[in-house]
């Protein structure tokens, strides 16, 4: 291990790397749970129907008022209740990589312990009905993290070189802001910024697990051009998650049949309706807040709008397809990086490939599960990258 970091412990990166793919299942997961219609089929939070698990008939329902919010679909309201196990035993072992990583800090450890009860206090308050008090405790419990986290990127780790105390706590506020997201995607009715928001913190969360599992692993790259490959990658990371968020709303506003599928007809792919540029909204496609008390199940928004945000998702595409192609190139020249090049490429036009599928087959769930999964790829593949170039000394 050099001395630029210190692992707090001696299976840290072991611990990082299931957390990673702990991450990375939650998110597939959660895919398949909003992709086939599950998201609102518990509707209260963290519980369903009033149940740590889920009830298996209406008469296992004790506050029948619940029903008449929505009626108990079984086959869905596991899938949904299964989803929230997946993030809370992740939580826990987030929470555990944050304790080991800050041990090393002053007061570290009790400032993470601090932040968890606060966190835990919420819940109970937002069940009982006060929610801008369990909002406020929340928010107290992130504000401890965030500081820390601040604090720490002032000042070197104790005994010189670095440490992973301040991704570890920022990785812990990330896994707390997710599961106000999930709260908030149940009670507001899964408004379409909230679900896309959701998206983006899974694969937030993600990254900054996987980038914190290849520091402790210490496998660096060492390439005299590792600066001027990194700042390629990172523009093509930057655009991959500006298509993983207009993909996050495509899906939220259900406009991923918005120019027409189910067929092999020649007008539905790669034209739109059977035009290359049809009728369309971008002014209500984009507009990102429409107030709280609309139930967005199934979408709001008229043909027009669900248009132009299919098409910003299209032209994206080619945009994102042309650089990380350009990258994967990049990568091919450089002596030892073929394997990466290689691998690059081929998540990149598995990807693409399933998203026509999604179009031509009208979204089948297996293909847009896959869909989702490949973009968990891509950027496991670019942040592996970015985490593991490094200029010889």
């Amino acid at each position: 291990m050099p001395a630029s970091l210190r692992l707090p412990f001696r299976h840290f990166h072991r611990i990082a790397w299931l957390a990673a793919f702990m991450t990375a299942s939650t998110i597939v997961f959660g895919g398949f749970v909003r992709l086939s219609d599950a998201g609102l089929s518990c509707p209260d939070w963290p519980t369903c129907y009033g149940r740590a698990a889920w009830p298996e008939a209406p008469s296992d329902i004790i506050d029948h008022a619940q029903l008449k919010i929505r009626p108990l679909e079984t086959h869905k309201a596991w899938r949904e209740q299964v989803h929230r196990f997946l993030a809370g035993m992740l939580s826990i072992e987030i929470f555990s990589l944050a304790l080991m990583a800050v041990r090393r800090r002053r007061l570290g450890v009790s400032q993470v312990i601090a932040s968890a009860v606060l966190v835990a206090a919420a819940i109970p308050l937002y069940m009982q009905g006060q929610h801008v008090a369990a909002s406020v405790v929340a928010a107290l419990g992130e504000g401890i993290l965030l500081l820390a986290a601040w604090r720490w990127s002032q000042a070197s780790a104790p005994g010189g070189g670095g440490d992973l105390a301040r991704v570890a706590v920022l990785t812990l506020a990330m896994i707390v802001f997710q599961a106000l997201l999930g709260m908030w995607t149940v009670t507001w009715l899964l408004k379409p910024i909230v679900v896309m928001g959701h998206l983006l913190g899974g694969l937030a969360t993600f990254s900054l697990l996987v980038w914190m599992a290849w520091r402790a692993t210490d496998l660096p790259i060492h390439l005299g051009e590792a600066r001027t490959l990194k700042r390629v990658l990172g523009v093509g990371l930057g655009l991959l998650v500006i298509q993983i968020a207009l993909g996050g709303w495509v899906s939220a506003n259900y406009a991923a049949l918005a120019c027409g599928g189910g067929s092999w007809r020649v007008e539905n792919f790669p034209q739109c309706v059977g035009q290359w540029w049809p009728p369309h909204d971008f002014h209500e496609g984009f507009t990102l807040w429409r107030g709280i008390g609309v139930d967005y199940e199934g979408g709001v928004l008229d043909g027009a709008a669900r248009i132009a945000i299919q098409m910003t998702h299209r032209l994206m595409a080619i945009v994102v397809f042309c650089w990380l192609a350009f990258c994967s190139l990049r990568l091919w020249k450089v002596p030892g990086m073929r394997g990466w090049a290689a691998g690059l490429l081929l998540a990149l036009f598995a990807q693409v490939c399933l998203g026509i599928l999604n179009v031509k087959l009208a979204l089948p769930l297996a293909v847009a599960v896959l869909h989702n999964a490949g973009a968990v790829v891509l950027l496991f593949v670019m942040v592996s990258l970015l985490a593991r170039l490094k200029v010889p000394e």
